[in-house]
């Protein structure tokens, strides 16, 4: 299976979590950079760092280039200026990222408190379940985790703060999509690959959409093995005091010691009770992401 990470190895908020890709590319996409606004040699330089994962923790110039869809003599320019900046190790011939480059991805958490927020809940929460729990927030089209408290290990992907994966085939991605609002629901319709990564994914819209209907209606989530065969996740959201679903919080187990039910009766009031605790704290805070996502739903 291939697990979507546009991001780069254990990196936060430039993308981690040791995700297969196939590549970078530079290009201006979204439809919201005018021209004279998009400055090429910034988003070249990103592409670079991004190219880094944890499956190519050390690339040539070759490499990068090849990565990054740039020509070897631009690929140089920026990796020697990284290592300028302390960004970038090399030894000569070999490229890797330094662990300066957690700046770019902690100066993002810290502005961001739904972390610090969260965590004492996720703790309690796996304390009580005895299964691994974890918040996300929504970057089309991929969901990134900001907060874990992970258990055993239950995927073959490692996953730590700044992982992403395909929203469409996660728990916490179902709940973020199902309260996004229409405009922003289309523009990920039209953007994401609903790529299938196991023989239950759901890779249509129409049955996405209707995944999504059930999830505003029911007022949760639930995948069953969907991102990796034997993953089982159910998630909830997370509120700001205005309403809107700010991030997502799910616990994820096993299904050879989870079934559909036993995580619908043991694990869905566990998590339940803990994102209203996170959303009790939010509201008394006045913390979150710094871009939520309005509420469409009930």
């Amino acid at each position: 299976m291939r697990l979507s990470d546009p991001g780069g190895g254990g990196v936060p908020f430039l993308g981690a979590g040791g995700a297969a890709r196939t590549g970078i590319t530079v290009s201006a996409e979204g439809g919201h950079h005018m021209a004279e606004e998009y400055v090429q040699s910034l988003a070249r330089g990103l592409a670079v760092i991004r190219a880094f994962d944890a499956a190519n923790p050390e690339l040539t110039l070759s490499e990068v280039a090849r990565a990054t869809g740039l020509t070897r003599a631009a690929a140089r320019r920026f990796l020697l200026t990284l290592v300028e900046l302390g960004y970038v190790h090399t030894d000569g011939r070999l490229f890797s990222l330094s662990p300066r480059v957690l700046e770019l991805g902690y100066a993002y958490l810290s502005s961001l408190s739904l972390p610090e927020v969260a965590l004492p809940h996720l703790e309690r929460l796996v304390a009580e379940v005895h299964e691994s729990a974890s918040v996300s927030v929504l970057d089309m089209p991929d969901i990134v985790y900001v907060a874990r408290v992970p258990t055993s290990r239950i995927m073959r992907v490692t996953i730590s703060i700044g992982t992403r994966f395909p929203a469409h085939s996660t728990s916490m991605g179902r709940v973020l999509l199902a309260w996004s609002p229409p405009a922003e629901l289309e523009a990920y319709f039209s953007r994401a690959t609903l790529e299938r990564h196991t023989s239950r994914t759901v890779t249509s819209r129409a049955a996405l959409e209707a995944e999504l209907g059930r999830v505003r209606s029911q007022g949760w989530a639930m995948v069953d093995q969907e991102l990796e065969e034997g993953l089982r996740s159910i998630a909830a959201p997370v509120r700001d005091r205005a309403g809107r679903v700010v991030a997502a919080v799910n616990v994820s187990s096993h299904a050879s010691r989870t079934t559909v039910e036993s995580a619908r009766r043991d694990l869905l009031p566990p998590l339940l009770a803990a994102a209203a605790r996170i959303e009790a704290d939010l509201h008394a805070t006045g913390a979150g992401p710094r871009t939520a996502l309005p509420a469409t739903g009930p």
